[in-house]
């Protein structure tokens, strides 16, 4: 029956992907097929990058309704480049070599995720939470210093500011997909062969631990996992917080299992759908005039409600 759930959303997938490919297309199909190609790429990337990153916090934390972004990467990631735009001016920040910018975003945002995550694990049976806590105090106050930044600087410097304060899927630097594609792969490679140690995390810590699980170690190694691809997604299209727990919730409710080797595809194939479906409708159909990101993060947002609500009434 999974098999079968996961093949019909591998065909979804296919034809939402030749449908963005060839709906609208007119001129030469050379020059289609690059730069369509490069944006489906990016599609398909952020997707894994962002479904697989969520799946596994949620797996880390016990938490059905927490996503990465709570440990405060995106005000971090919002803070830098306040932070940019402050010092070097929206100008000289447009001009800035890609590859570098997105390279030392990355570096930034894993570094501070690996110092938290060596401060605080290993502290007690309680470090996740006080992780947890650490990471929206930490969050709070990068969007702090954000929002006073952003009133004291130049009026067209926070215009190029905004542009880079939401999640782009329309526009991505084709020269940091090859960067990108690596860290991704690298990651997934990784976490596919630890998938059935993750279906043992999964019951617990002290379950995990009388299994023979090193639950610090391996609880450390797939949280960096997730601070990278948070990074990379992040770095390359912007921050996105309620994406991920829209698409695990789907895969959850679709598959119906804890297993982590179908919960994983799964969460990739849906992510992928609905991102390659809603770009296409958003760019041929609407023709650009509402943003996918503001979507997708509107009825995550909902999602992420309805979850806290029902787990309040039980």
């Amino acid at each position: 029956m999974h098999a079968k759930k996961l093949i019909i959303m591998g065909v979804l997938l296919a034809l939402a992907c030749i449908a963005f490919m060839t709906i609208g297309a007119k001129g030469s199909w050379s020059f289609l097929l690059v730069f369509r190609g490069t944006k489906l790429l990016a599609l398909l990337l952020v997707s894994v990058a962002i479904s697989v990153a969520t799946l596994l916090f949620q797996t880390i934390s016990g938490n059905r309704i927490l996503t990465p972004s709570i440990m405060g990467f995106d005000s971090l990631y919002l803070l830098v480049q306040t932070l940019l735009v402050f010092t070097l001016g929206g100008f000289t920040y447009v001009a800035l070599d890609g590859q570098l910018k997105f390279l030392a975003e990355v570096g930034v945002m894993l570094f501070a995720a690996t110092l938290l995550f060596t401060t605080i694990m290993g502290k007690g049976k309680q470090d996740l939470h006080r992780m947890v806590l650490v990471g929206i105090i930490f969050g709070v106050l990068f969007r702090s210093l954000s929002g006073f930044l952003q009133r004291i600087i130049d009026p067209n410097d926070f215009a190029i500011l905004q542009g880079a304060s939401f999640a782009q899927f329309s526009s991505v630097d084709k020269e940091l997909l090859g960067v990108s594609i690596l860290l991704v792969s690298g990651c997934c490679i990784v976490i596919w062969r630890l998938r059935h140690t993750l279906d043992v995390i999964a019951l617990g810590r002290n379950n995990a631990i009388n299994l023979g699980v090193n639950y610090e170690r391996t609880s450390f190694l797939v949280l960096v996992l997730v601070a990278t691809l948070v990074s990379v997604s992040t770095a390359l299209v912007g921050p996105v917080a309620f994406f991920g727990l829209l698409v695990t919730s789907l895969a959850h409710f679709i598959m119906n299992t804890h297993r982590h080797s179908i919960l994983l595809p799964a969460s990739v194939l849906i992510a992928a759908i609905i991102l390659v479906t809603g770009q296409t409708a958003f760019e041929r159909i609407l023709k650009s005039q509402s943003t996918l990101s503001v979507t997708v993060e509107f009825f995550g947002g909902l999602l992420f409600l309805l979850l806290l609500f029902r787990g309040k009434m039980k």
